[in-house]
């Protein structure tokens, strides 16, 4: 593997004893799928009977898989480009400077790899990434203007997207926007660079990014034309086609619990490639860690929590178990 690569491998080794089972399942046939795409133009331009047809798609689209992908989203083709290359030159510094130094301003505890605790190969994610708080940009300003300058625009536009679509799900359900508007804001959220070195295991099916639901309001995600992306649908994995040109969104345990259940948090993973690596750039849409997440109607599936609650109760239960349980903690 090349410097810049983390020891995954080496951390790997020890899980692939008596794993076959496991691999072979994976790499079993899993069906290509298209996801609902939302032309997000309409919104702005279309007639008011377009309007209505493209915010009812979106709802149906959250509650029957809670994917879905989203074009002319107003992220230009130059923007990604940028915000592309900065993430790559990021990564392609050396393993040991990227684990143990601030790299580019980026907190050092913001750097990840594989999964250092992993007991099992369903637990081990073959990747890096770097999960930044954009309450941080400052910092990375001071060290490398030209990539705080590209994430803060990149986040920005995002950010904007996240609320038309918010606005759209709340009022389908006759709920209060307010609400979001006092909780979230571009200092709660959080960007997520994210790297899928090749996987050499002869085996394949790898998890790239393990199995999970996003403990967050809603996920916006760029990802590049390798692929690799599987959700659940209908109790089966299924593979996403990648779409350079789309932007994929997927609902978050907070939008699931808000909604009382209609609008859907889906388990997905990343299956890590063998010939090519692999690029995502994730924006998770977040409350402050106070906000008090409730049913928008009753009876309610859950109780009330705090997101600091639910990110306290998911690290514990990772840290004890190695999965995440997530909303099944919070039944009412």
């Amino acid at each position: 593997m090349d410097s810049d690569d983390p020891p995954l491998q080496t951390s790997i080794e020890a899980l692939l004893r008596n794993t076959q089972t496991f691999l072979e399942a994976r790499t079993a046939a899993v069906q290509e799928c298209e996801l609902p795409v939302i032309d997000l133009g309409i919104l702005s331009r279309g007639s008011p009977d377009e309007v209505r047809r493209c915010k009812r798609d979106i709802a149906l689209a959250a509650s029957e898989w809670g994917f879905f992908q989203v074009v002319n989203h107003r992220v230009g083709g130059d923007l990604l480009s940028r915000m592309t290359s900065e993430q790559v030159k990021v990564f392609r510094q050396p393993f040991e400077k990227k684990s143990k130094e601030s790299l580019s301003g980026f907190p050092i505890e913001s750097y990840r790899w594989g999964t250092p605790t992993a007991t099992s190969l369903y637990q081990f994610s073959w990747s890096e990434a770097y999960h930044v708080p954009l309450s941080e940009t400052s910092r990375v300003r001071d060290t490398n203007s030209m990539l705080s300058t590209t994430m803060e625009e990149y986040a920005r536009v995002v950010l904007e997207i996240a609320w038309v679509l918010v606005q759209v799900l709340v009022e389908d359900l006759g709920g209060d926007v307010s609400y979001f508007k006092r909780n979230c804001t571009s200092k709660t959220c959080y960007l997520r660079l994210n790297r899928y070195p090749l996987c050499p295991i002869s085996s394949g099916g790898v998890f790239g990014l393990t199995p999970h639901t996003d403990s967050d309001f809603m996920t916006i995600v760029y990802q590049d034309h390798v692929g690799g992306l599987q959700l659940k649908k209908n109790g089966r994995w299924v593979t996403v086609k990648p779409n350079p040109e789309a932007l994929v969104v997927n609902i978050g345990d907070l939008l699931e619990a808000w909604s009382n259940g209609l609008y859907k948090s889906v388990e997905h993973c990343v299956v890590a490639n063998p010939n090519t690596e692999r690029f995502s750039i994730a924006y998770f849409f977040c409350p402050s860690y106070d906000s008090v997440i409730e049913s928008c109607t009753k009876p309610a599936i859950y109780r009330k929590f705090s997101f600091r609650e639910f990110r306290e109760k998911v690290q514990e239960d990772v840290r004890k178990t190695g999965t995440k349980v997530g909303l099944r903690r919070f039944l009412a």
